[in-house]
């Protein structure tokens, strides 16, 4: 049978300002470690932390623009766009605009805060 998710956990996010990140499928809310999907919701001016993950990252961008830096350049990602960050390589997001972003992220496997690899 099907599983319902019937509402999000909202997961508190890192960076220098509040970011909304809720969590349809993965570790919190479904308990689910083969994959992670999740909306967020940042504001202008919100950076996090680089990472280096060990997950792929596929990210579509609903509203507004989100920008990902890698060692390689910059690539900003607006509204009807896609960008897919790739396990073990160093990436850093960011909303610089003035309306900040809404997008969906699916990361395979799932989010975990021990898997990340966040810059200090």
């Amino acid at each position: 049978m099907p599983t319902h998710i019937k509402q999000p956990s909202v997961i508190e996010a890192a960076g220098n300002k509040p970011k909304r990140i809720e969590e349809f499928i993965g570790r919190v809310n479904s308990k689910t470690a083969a994959c992670s999907i999740a909306r967020m919701t940042s504001p202008s001016g919100w950076v996090e932390p680089g990472q280096k993950p060990e997950f792929d990252e596929y990210t579509v961008v609903l509203r507004g623009s989100l920008r990902v830096t890698t060692r390689d350049g910059v690539i900003d990602v607006g509204a009807g766009e896609a960008v897919i960050a790739h396990k073990g390589e160093w990436v850093q997001y960011s909303t610089p605009g003035a309306e900040g972003a809404e997008y969906v992220a699916v990361c395979l496997p799932a989010f975990a805060m021990d898997s990340v690899h966040r810059d200090a």
